[in-house]
């Protein structure tokens, strides 16, 4: 199929252009016009590029990509290195940041409430006029225990938990990746029973004294089940094969 008929779908699909973000979101690098084959992975990176040329693949869809805002975008050094396995392959890379993260169908957070059997309710963690993440409403209230587990089992994610709120868990705030402090204190200030993002940050008294349920289950754990859900979706719309390398960074 034609690159350009790719890339013109998921521009759309993603509505890459609604939200500020500090990566160029969309076509990166532009390889062979036509795609036989996709590779989805969360990092742009050597690595993952010479898995993509030997897996025979025309395009990499990734979430962090090679060129940021608040980069220098010269190609020297590593970034020639990197780059020089797209060159030399004819692959072509294609980047969605916060776009995937807030998409409410096959979006980072949207994905993880839907495995939890939750449906996005709330907006929540605002940037630049935008949600990233969301709030949802569990249909039968659950352990946090229970949650990790799921967690655990289907994302493989290694869970640091903060069971310090209620015992049965009805809301839940998802921000994937860097949550940071202010998605825990959001995700507290709107009542949400138990806040979900990726990386750690040290609120255990806070949500100890405020009787808050937290899971940091990984950055990159959290940020592999929306580009898992696009590449389903990318099947059923092209007849193009697709595949997910998941590359665990521990963090």
């Amino acid at each position: 199929m034609e690159l350009n008929r790719l890339i013109n779908f998921l521009d759309t699909y993603l509505s890459i252009n609604e939200i500020e973000d500090s990566s160029w979101n969309g076509l990166q690098f532009e390889g062979n016009s036509n795609v036989n084959k996709a590779v989805f992975a969360v990092d742009a990176s050597i690595e993952t590029f010479k898995k993509a040329a030997s897996s025979k693949a025309n395009i990499v869809m990734v979430h962090h990509g090679h060129f940021w805002k608040n980069r220098d975008p010269s190609i020297n050094s590593w970034n020639k290195k990197r780059i020089d396995v797209l060159y030399k392959n004819n692959i072509s890379l294609y980047a969605c940041h916060l776009p995937l993260d807030r998409h409410i169908e096959v979006g980072n957070n949207a994905q993880i409430l839907k495995l939890l059997g939750a449906k996005p309710r709330d907006e929540f963690i605002v940037h630049k006029g935008k949600n990233i993440g969301w709030i949802g409403i569990l249909g039968k209230p659950m352990s946090i225990n229970e949650i990790s587990k799921i967690l655990k089992k289907s994302l493989k994610a290694e869970c640091k938990i903060f069971d310090f709120g209620k015992k049965k868990i009805k809301s839940i705030a998802v921000c994937s990746g860097g949550g940071s402090y202010s998605g825990f204190y959001e995700a507290l200030d709107k009542g949400a029973d138990l806040y979900i993002t990726g990386d750690t940050a040290e609120v255990y008294y806070t949500a100890k004294d405020a009787g808050m349920n937290v899971i940091f289950a990984g950055h990159h754990t959290t940020e592999t089940i929306g580009l898992q859900a696009l590449k389903k979706v990318v099947e059923n719309e092209f007849d193009l094969e697709c595949i997910f390398i998941d590359m665990p960074t521990g963090l």
